[in-house]
């Protein structure tokens, strides 16, 4: 259940585009508490959502594997990982040449616990928080050049404590849907709709999240009604969405303010949306 007096100010250690720190007071006063005890989570992304609500139990899936290893890297060897992270940290490897070498060894390595740690640099240390790879499956964010990049300590350490109640998975959402049982409370952040139609925002992972993966989304969410399970999704208000989530329970409105350019640059208020379909 959500303890309603927990802190909520907890940082995932990785920076994740479309994070949900800033909007979690809306997340919580949307989703479903009483008599729910795992969380689960399809796309869990940076983790800021799980890591800031109170649930005796956690699913939490997605699509990208280098995440997925992270994660069960900092539950399985908290201690170890850190150690052999934090060792990547240092002036010496904050140059573009190294951020280079230490990005391909990551694309040539298949060992998930180096793949992890790589992946811990290269998020800190890339470009604006971005994950991007390429349609051969090469991470290709360029270098950051920020001065002292941030060793996130405090942030793996909480990580560490809370997976311990927690299952991670990789897969399509369908697969943390196909896991859910009475007593559980879904909640679902997919790739955004785009704003704009002829953008490339629904790029997630190195794959394309389209208007019939969205359509396949609220189909899930209504099969777990009939389960008793209650699921929140949330998105940009746009045209699509405002038809597609017009058989949800509840809706909610809300202005955020978000990067609407690939410089990340133009920053405005857009509206987003959370749509509750509820339990049946």
């Amino acid at each position: 259940m959500i303890d309603k007096n927990i802190k909520t100010d907890i940082r995932s250690p990785l920076k994740w585009p479309g994070g949900k720190k800033r909007v979690l007071k809306h997340i919580r006063a949307m989703l479903p508490s009483k008599g729910k005890k795992r969380l689960v989570e399809p796309f869990v992304g940076g983790g800021s959502v799980f890591l800031n609500l109170d649930f005796e139990e956690y699913l939490l899936c997605d699509t990208n594997k280098d995440l997925v290893a992270l994660f069960n890297a900092v539950k399985h060897s908290p201690l170890s990982f850190k150690k052999d992270a934090q060792h990547l940290f240092n002036q010496k490897n904050n140059t573009a040449d190294k951020y280079y070498e230490l990005r391909q060894r990551f694309n040539d390595n298949t060992d998930s616990y180096e793949r992890a740690i790589l992946f811990l640099y290269l998020n800190r240390h890339g470009y604006n928080g971005l994950c991007r790879y390429n349609k051969s499956g090469g991470y290709n964010v360029p270098f950051g050049r920020y001065k002292k990049p941030y060793f996130p300590s405090d942030e793996i350490d909480f990580l560490a404590n809370k997976l311990q109640r927690a299952e991670v998975i990789s897969g399509d959402f369908t697969l943390a849907f196909e896991q859910l049982t009475s007593g559980d409370v879904v909640y679902c952040d997919p790739p955004y709709s785009p704003i704009n139609r002829t953008s490339n925002f629904t790029a997630y992972s190195g794959a394309m999240f389209s208007d019939e993966d969205q359509e396949r989304l609220v189909e899930s969410s209504i099969n777990a009604q009939h389960k008793g399970v209650a699921t929140v999704i949330s998105n940009h208000y746009v045209a699509f969405t405002k038809k597609l989530y017009a058989s949800a329970d509840q809706r909610s409105l809300f202005s955020v303010q978000r990067s609407i350019s690939q410089n990340g640059k133009a920053r405005e208020k857009v509206k987003e949306v959370l749509a509750l379909y509820d339990a049946k």
